[in-house]
């Protein structure tokens, strides 16, 4: 759902349906990292989170380099594809933190991803549900592992997970948005919120005004194709057909039941 890439399919990390940034993509990274540096040191962000898709680690760059701050990758903010055709394989997942911090030495491989995507692809409604399922398990295990020292967390994902995030966040399935690449969303937590669904209020939405060139390329769930009342399926990678779907879900639940 971003579309700042290349023509041409080819990642570094070899991934499937995994290509870079195009130049235009890049200097729009650039520029989101110029507009954070701008800010009071107060509003600026103290942690990265980036879906572990290389696109979003390479928008995740440049802001790490010039804040100071690492980069933590996190499967839950991952690109959303629709349910896969039967018998055509599983959608593709991004390798660990460890393996792709080959390629963008500001990873911080210390976290471990606390949510995975199913590889047989989501409907509309599971999209949000992974969205707000995965905000209930993240926001609290942020506070609780860093002692609330990050107040300002920044989430960079792609335009589908990006909407259902902000819809969970602000309670609201049916709000009206479309991402434009690089753009900025800032959510604030209410004073006397007692859930993380539904507890926040939007300040900014899919915002493109600290680009050069302002919003471009938006994307909203209205662009899906639909048939008979749902998403078109879409197709696996070929080969992955005999590859099992896991992990899948609330990683912490797992842990738990280990313990």
């Amino acid at each position: 759902m971003v579309r700042n890439l290349t023509d041409h399919q080819t990642s570094p990390t070899a991934l499937p349906r995994d290509p870079p940034l195009a130049a235009f993509g890049e200097t729009q990274a650039n520029e989101v990292a110029e507009y954070f540096l701008s800010l009071p040191e107060d509003e600026r962000p103290t942690a990265i989170y980036s879906s572990p898709y290389y696109r979003c680690l390479q928008t995740s760059k440049p802001a790490s380099a010039a804040l100071g701050v690492p980069i933590y990758v996190e499967h839950g903010l991952s690109e959303w594809y629709s349910p896969v055709e039967p018998g055509t394989g599983l959608h593709p997942r991004p390798s660990s933190a460890a393996n792709l911090r080959n390629h963008i030495s500001e990873i911080d491989d210390s976290w471990s991803s606390m949510w995975y995507p199913s590889r047989k692809g989501e409907d509309v409604d599971a999209v949000h549900d992974r969205a707000g399922g995965f905000l209930e398990a993240f926001v609290p295990e942020v506070e609780q592992r860093f002692e609330r020292k990050h107040k300002r967390v920044l989430l960079v994902s792609h335009a589908a997970t990006v909407i259902a995030i902000t819809r969970e966040s602000v309670g609201d399935r049916d709000l009206p948005i479309r991402v434009p690449c690089c753009s900025l969303t800032i959510l604030k937590r209410k004073p006397l919120a007692e859930t993380v669904r539904g507890g926040w209020d939007a300040l900014l939405l899919a915002d493109g005004s600290h680009l050069k060139e302002g919003s471009q390329r938006d994307w909203g769930f209205d662009d899906t194709q639909i048939a008979n009342g749902k998403v078109i399926n879409d197709h696996g990678v070929p080969g992955t057909e005999g590859e099992e779907d896991h992990p899948v879900g609330n990683q912490l639940l797992g842990q738990a039941s280990r313990m």
